[in-house]
Order: C-alpha cells, then sequence, then structure tokens
C-alpha cells in the first residue's frame, strides 16, 4: 500500500472506512514519521503516543463492532497547544504553564474525540499565540520543512509545520490576527479562520477574547472543510458562540473543486495592491486571479478605505485584552510559582513567577495593553481603535454589497529565514497585515496555495461574510482544483 502519510485525510478515511488499513496502522505509520523528521522540523512539543494508539484501537473496535462511525474517524490530528486536553501537557508555548495537565478538554478537543480523530499531539507555537514567526515559543524555534532555515509562520507554525512534514493530515489551529492563515500561506498549505462564534472558545487558552477563533488546518480545502464541519457549531458554555448551525462547508468545498466559479463576484482589495508586498508574492496572487477569471469569477476592484488602519488598530486592542486576560497567571492557582520561600510577600512571589514565566513578547504586549487601558489613555488609545474597529467593519459591510467574497494575497512575503525580524517587532507584525481587519471583522477567512515565488510558497486569502464560511470554501476548492497542492522538497 502507499505510504499513508503522503495521502490526504480524505483518502485515510476512506481506506479505514473499507477495511483496507486500520486506524492503528495509520497512526503508528505518522508516529514513524514524526520520530524521523521532527528533530529537525521541530513542529510537536508533546507527542502522546499511548494516548493516540489507545484511540486508534477504540475506531478500530467500534468499526469491527459496526458502529456507523463519521467521515474522519481514524484520521490523526495534530492540535495546536493553546486548546486544553485532559491529562496531556498544555503549555501555550510558555514556560509559566510548563508541565501543566489541564483537568478537562476544551469544546474542540471534545468534538475531535466525538469526530473519532486520533489525536497525535500538541504542536509548538508562539508564546501564548504572540508572533507571527513561531521563534517566540518557550520550547525553541519550529522550522519549515520546505527550508529548515526559514520560519513556518505563527503564531501556529507547529500546526503548519506538521502538516507540510506529513507528520500529520491534519491539525488545529487558532487565529487572532492571522495565526491560522499566515502558517498556512508560508507552508504551502490550508488554513481557515471560521467566522468569530461558529467555533467554540471554551478551553482555547485566551489571548485576545474578542478575536481568538480555533480552525482547521489541512494540505487541501477538502479535508479543511471537513475538519471545520466537525468542530464547527453552537456551544453553550462559551457566551460568544453562535446560536446556529454551521453552514455547508463541505458541499462548498465539493462544489468549488469542479472548478466552475460561474457567477461568483470575487473583489480585489485596492488597498492591498502590492504595499509592502513582494514582487513575487504580488506575482502570484497576480496569476491566480487570471487564473479564477478563466474559471468563471467575475473580479471587480474594492476600496476598503479603512483597512490601512488595522494594523495599528489591532496592536492596541490584543494587546489590551491580553494584558487583562494573562492576569491570571499569578502563581497562585496554577502553573508556575517562583520565590515563595516563606519569608516573600504574595505580591512579590507574582512579580518573580511573571518574570521567569512570560517571555519577552509577552512583556512587550502586556505593557502595551496595560498602558492603553490606563486612566487617561482608554479614550485616546482603546476607544479609538475600538471606533476604528467598526469602521472597517462597515468597510467589509460596504464591500459584501458588492462582492460575493473578497480577495488578496495572504502575506505580504514568503517564508524569511530564522532570526531575520526578531530584534525589529514592527516588522514581524507587518506579516499580519492582510489577516488582520478580518479578524477585526469577525468574519471568516481562508488561505490556499497559489504558486510559488523564488521557490517558497505563496498564499491566496479568501474573506467571506460572517457565517458565510461556505463562500470561501467554493472559492478557495476552486483554485486548489486548477493549481494544485504544493509539494515541500523531501526532509
Amino acid at each position: 500500500m502507499t505510504d499513508v502519510t503522503a495521502m490526504t485525510a480524505t483518502q485515510i478515511a476512506g481506506l479505514v472506512a473499507a477495511g483496507e488499513t486500520s486506524a492503528v496502522e495509520v497512526t503508528q505509520a505518522h508516529l514513524d514519521r514524526i520520530a524521523a523528521v521532527d528533530e529537525q522540523v521541530r513542529a510537536f512539543l508533546h507527542v502522546d503516543t499511548e494516548g493516540a494508539l489507545a484511540a486508534a484501537r477504540d475506531v478500530d473496535a467500534r468499526r469491527a463492532a459496526g458502529e456507523e462511525l463519521g467521515p474522519l474517524a481514524g484520521v490523526p490530528v495534530a492540535v495546536k497547544d493553546v486548546l486544553t486536553t485532559r491529562g496531556v501537557p498544555t503549555t501555550v508555548g510558555s514556560k509559566i504553564l510548563e508541565g501543566w495537565r489541564p483537568p478537562y478538554d476544551s469544546t474542540i478537543v471534545q468534538r475531535l474525540r466525538a469526530a473519532g480523530t486520533v489525536m497525535l499531539g500538541k504542536t509548538n507555537m508562539d508564546e501564548f499565540a504572540m508572533g507571527s514567526s513561531t521563534e517566540y515559543s518557550a520550547y525553541g524555534a519550529t522550522r519549515n520543512p520546505w527550508d529548515t532555515d526559514r520560519i513556518p509562520g505563527g503564531s501556529g507554525g507547529g500546526s503548519a509545520a506538521a502538516l507540510a512534514a506529513y507528520e500529520a493530515p491534519l491539525a488545529i489551529g487558532s487565529d487572532t490576527g492571522g495565526s491560522i492563515r499566515q502558517p498556512g500561506a508560508v507552508t504551502g498549505t490550508v488554513g481557515a479562520k471560521p467566522t468569530y462564534g461558529g467555533t467554540s472558545r471554551y478551553g482555547l487558552v485566551a489571548f485576545s477574547s474578542s478575536l481568538d477563533t480555533p480552525g482547521p488546518c489541512a494540505r487541501t480545502v477538502l479535508d479543511a472543510a471537513l475538519l471545520h464541519a466537525a468542530i464547527g457549531g453552537h456551544d453553550p458554555r462559551d457566551s460568544t458562540s453562535i446560536p446556529a448551525p454551521v453552514p455547508d462547508v463541505v458541499a462548498a468545498a465539493k462544489l468549488g473543486a469542479t472548478g466552475d466559479l460561474g457567477g461568483v463576484r470575487l473583489g480585489i482589495v485596492t488597498e492591498f495592491g502590492g504595499e509592502g508586498a513582494e514582487p513575487g508574492v504580488m506575482a502570484a496572487f497576480n496569476e491566480a486571479v487570471d487564473t479564477l477569471t478563466k474559471l468563471g469569477a467575475e473580479i471587480v476592484e474594492i476600496s476598503c478605505p479603512h483597512f490601512q488602519y488595522a494594523l495599528p488598530a489591532y496592536y492596541l486592542i490584543a494587546p489590551s485584552e491580553c494584558s487583562s486576560n494573562l492576569a491570571r497567571f499569578d502563581g497562585v492557582r496554577f502553573g508556575l510559582r517562583v520565590g515563595d520561600d516563606g519569608n516573600r510577600s504574595l505580591e512579590e512571589v507574582m512579580s518573580l513567577t511573571r518574570e521567569a514565566g512570560f517571555g519577552p513578547e509577552v512583556k512587550r504586549r502586556i505593557m502595551l495593553g496595560t498602558y492603553a487601558l490606563s486612566s487617561g489613555y482608554y479614550d485616546a488609545y482603546y476607544g479609538q481603535a475600538q471606533k476604528v474597529r467598526t469602521l472597517i467593519t462597515r468597510d467589509f459591510t460596504a464591500a459584501f454589497e458588492r462582492v460575493d467574497a473578497l480577495i488578496s494575497p495572504t502575506t505580504p512575503f514568503v517564508a524569511f529565514p530564522l532570526g531575520a525580524r526578531t530584534s525589529d517587532p514592527y516588522q514581524m507584525y507587518l506579516a499580519d497585515l492582510f489577516t488582520i481587519p478580518t479578524n477585526l471583522y469577525g468574519g471568516p477567512g481562508i488561505s490556499v496555495p497559489c504558486g510559488l515565488s523564488e521557490g517558497l510558497p505563496v498564499g491566496l486569502q479568501v474573506m467571506a461574510p460572517t457565517m458565510a464560511d461556505d463562500r470561501m470554501y467554493r472559492v478557495a476548492a476552486a483554485l486548489e482544483s486548477a493549481v494544485g497542492t504544493l509539494t515541500p522538497p523531501a526532509l
């Protein structure tokens, strides 16, 4: 039989369902692949070998008993280490939670288990999801399988790298300002940010509560849609969860795969017209636009004048929310505790714990957010940023009165060398220039490979109205049907 690690999730699920292989065999193949290449890639923080094989045996036993299982039963999945997983280390890439084993599963993990997927382990990430390169992990950087001297994107670079290295056919990420889509773009994989509230945040360790959105990562659009369908939907334990069913993203992906975009109107955001983007990225994007036209889509230019303010607005809103959310890491209730020798006050213990436990980027954002929320500055900074957010939402609303979806490059540049931007936070923040507006609006966005620049992957982003996630899957699948998937050099 062909190596299952090279197969899509859909193909693996079909083989397992037909009895041509077992979930245990599939899982072991992926565990062997991780053992062979992850020392180079460093996609995983924790590999749960025993738990994965036990879950695979359970799937095989249930199938042998004649139980009807879901479309992804027996398919391995890697989970970003931002989601609580019962009994399995959950660090969020930070020393402050080193060794913490949660007593409960996040809703996303519960739904993965219910779908019969097999969780291989937890993937590396920028600490508390704050970063665009997975270099800010307290446990070392993840490397891009296309070139191991380059970054895999962030903050969910571990999940994207695991896919590109064929260590897992599916993965879960979270997207606060582009942390699913941007790694997808620079690793040549597919990353989808659902509508905010379309996937549950229960058990997702919070960075920015009004922006955080867990979502699917895969190597094909259909695989991403199947994973989206498995994890999405209303959750009464999440107060921001939308009480509505997930749009039929799987049917949309299958429709798009026919390569017919007749009657679909796509808008190119004028404000993203090459400013700050590498020429090679724009060339690949423009070629993809020509392909979409040949598939029947009508392309129009759309002005979204307030998108240019999205980056500064985001870097006031997200740090403000993080400064509030991360106050819970105090060395008292769980996680790291430093300096508790009986001679120090509680305040001293908290200070020492946070000094030792938080990395420099997390500290930077906490300080930015605390300042923006402080007395005398709240209205001038946080309040103004929220007004900009409203204007960006109005830009999206006006755009979607004219077009079905918006398209842009996912990132302004291809994967850059490790260490190239860590000394310049602003240059690092520019990685999310094209993805942040969607988070501020709350709508869905997907990155799909559209070509290469200098031998490295380029992603095209599709942005759709809230609760119209199916539209982005149709467009992305249509482009994929014409362009194909990307295969990195062998590790």
